[in-house]
This record gives structure tokens, sequence and C-alpha cells, in this order.
């Protein structure tokens, strides 16, 4: 019996690398992300150890064409069994201050793409009654803060879209399986881009190796968890903060903004 197909988006660094090498000893892979060489060095090496196929496919997400290409070759993958929806980037900054295109762009990776791949590898999976889909989202889903208007509201809709996903493959009884991923602080290449010292960000206790962060996903999505908060740490806050009133929620939130900027 031959392999089935995995497909990750964001495959060239952080954990769309780590899904991928967890992932290559049992599926075949379709790693895509924009910088190919990458893509292309990381297929060669899980080829070599695991003898999966490893394909790659370069493409930039919030570029229409490329979006189209990506969702018209998960459509056609007769042999697709898993979605890992990983691309994603942050920004700092006051919104109104921000480049509104890098603001646009976010929405464009966490939202549209999202939804056009989604929907491609959907009807895949449902019509086989198999597979799934992971959406990368994070704890900023539910703990908002100031300086990250776009990333917080782009993953508090990845973390709904999911969840009314999951709602409407159980109303028909589907195998299919779906999941928000929601890990707290990891350490990735995700703060180096933004040129953010780690030091400065959360205390080390708070931070989580990528493997550990995909190894509980990929443990939960065969027992059709749709929501993955990795660490009983990020578990506890996000308990806490949805059990807050608002008044007391948002005053949680601006303190957290205002130890991150430094402010008193």
């Amino acid at each position: 019996m031959g392999r089935t197909l995995a497909v990750i988006t964001g495959a060239s660094s952080g954990l769309g690398v780590v899904f991928a090498r967890k992932l290559a000893a049992d599926y075949d892979l379709l790693l895509v992300a924009r910088r190919k060489e990458r893509l292309e060095a990381l297929a060669a090496e899980l080829t070599a150890e695991y003898g999966c196929a490893a394909d790659v496919l370069a493409a930039d997400l919030t570029d229409e064409k490329d979006l189209a290409a990506v969702a018209n070759r998960i459509a056609a993958e007769q042999s697709l069994a898993l979605l890992v929806n990983n691309a994603g980037f942050g920004a700092r900054g006051v919104f109104w201050e921000s480049d509104v295109e890098v603001q646009e762009q976010m929405h464009r990776l966490h939202v549209a793409a999202t939804v056009r791949l989604s929907h491609a590898a959907l009807r895949n999976l449902v019509a086989k009654n198999a597979g799934g889909i992971v959406n990368v989202a994070s704890v900023a889903a539910f703990v908002r803060r100031a300086g990250s208007v776009s990333y917080g509201a782009t993953k508090s809709w990845m973390v709904t879209f999911t969840e009314a996903i999951h709602l409407e493959l159980k109303s028909i009884q589907s195998a299919v399986k779906v999941q928000a991923l929601c890990p707290g602080f990891t350490y990735t290449e995700f703060h180096d881009t933004m040129k953010m010292d780690r030091k400065n960000i959360a205390p080390g206790w708070l931070w989580l190796q990528p493997e550990f962060v995909v190894d509980a996903s990929l443990r939960a999505l065969p027992k059709g968890k749709w929501l993955v908060i990795p660490g009983w740490r990020y578990k506890a806050i996000v308990a806490l903060v949805s059990m807050l009133p608002a008044r007391l929620r948002l005053a949680f939130e601006a303190a957290g903004a205002k130890r991150l900027s430094g402010r008193k």
C-alpha cells in the first residue's frame, strides 16, 4: 500500500520544518513556502533519511496566482491525507502607524489562504471520509495585546473557523479531523524575523520547544481534538483568561502590553 500525502505550508522554517520531519516517516510530502532553496534542501534530507517522496512548491500564499496554484494542486492530489496550514508571520507596531500593506498581507495569509486551501482539502478529504487539517493558530487567539492587532485578530479567526468546520464535519458524521493548534511562545525564527529579543518578550519557563508543540498536535489529531494548546501553563492561562469578566481580561492584557513595551 502506497504512502498518503501530507501538505505543509510555511515548510521552510520553524514549526513547518518540524512537522515535515515528524511526518516524513509515514507520509509523502508536498512542502510549500516562498524559499525554494530551503525547501529543496529539506526535501533532499527527508528523502534520504526516510525514503519518502518529497516534492516542493515555491509559492507566496499572499499572491492570488500562487495561492490558486497551491489550492488546485491540493484539490487534485488523490493521495491527500493531511494539510498543515502553518504559513504565517507577525509584525510589531501600533495598527494605524504601521504599513497597511503588511496588515493586509497578514490577513491574506492567515485568513484568505486558510480558507482557500482548507476548502480545496476538504472537498478532497470529505469525499474519501478520511484525513485531516491542522490550522496553526496561537495562544494570541485568546490573549490579545496592543501592538499586535492583526496577528491576534487573524489567529482568533482561525480558531473560530476551525471550530465551525469541526461542527460541520460532526454533523455529517465524517471521519475527517480538523484541529486548531495554539502554541504559546516557541523557539523558532518567528521572533528573530521581527528582530525581537526573547529575553524581553517572556521568561524562559514560558518558551516551548517546537518538537513539543508538533508532538502535541500529532498525538491529538487522531483523537479528534479540535483545539490543542500545548503545555499545562498555557492551558491554565487560556482557561483563566476565558473565565475573566471583560473588564479584568482587558486589564490583564493591558498589563502584558506595558511589560512588553517597557512602559510603567
